[in-house]
């Protein structure tokens, strides 16, 4: 069973302050914003569901591939399109007409929403989850409650 989502965001808020480091998944030694998730779903549910190939920050855009987005439907459980909920594993597209490449745990400062993400240059941090954010989102979804 997984945790309710105030643990996830519990969980997640343990990451702030790791610095990012492309291809890593290890609390406050270095992650990158799938890293995190990987990180989290290990603390959740243990060995991770299906080993990460190298990628590049680029996550198929050449290609237009959306990678990020197909692993989260194998492992995670969609969500309708919405208003994101306390816990949720948000999906962002950066730019109009790119790749869906990242992704954060949607949380809650008293009545304001954030989000906790791992974001270059910055580590893993909780930021308000504003207007320019939230356009960004593409897909939500949840950490499954069991897996097999």
């Amino acid at each position: 069973m997984s945790a309710p989502s105030r643990d996830v965001v519990d969980l997640a808020r343990g990451w702030i302050g790791t610095p990012y480091r492309h291809q890593c998944a290890t609390r406050q030694a270095g992650t990158d914003c799938l890293g995190l998730i990987r990180g989290l779903w290990r603390e959740l549910h243990g060995a991770e569901p299906e080993p990460v190939p190298g990628y590049s920050p680029d996550w198929g855009e050449p290609q237009g591939a959306e990678l990020l987005w197909e692993a989260a439907a194998r492992h995670l459980r969609p969500l309708p399109q919405g208003r994101p909920e306390h816990g949720d594993v948000l999906l962002f597209r950066m730019r109009s007409g790119t790749v869906a490449k990242h992704l954060g745990i949607a949380a809650r400062r008293g009545s304001m929403p954030t989000v906790i993400h791992a974001y270059s240059g910055h580590g893993v941090i909780e930021t308000p989850l504003t207007q320019p954010w939230s356009r960004r989102i593409v897909a939500r979804f949840r950490f499954p409650d069991e897996v097999k």
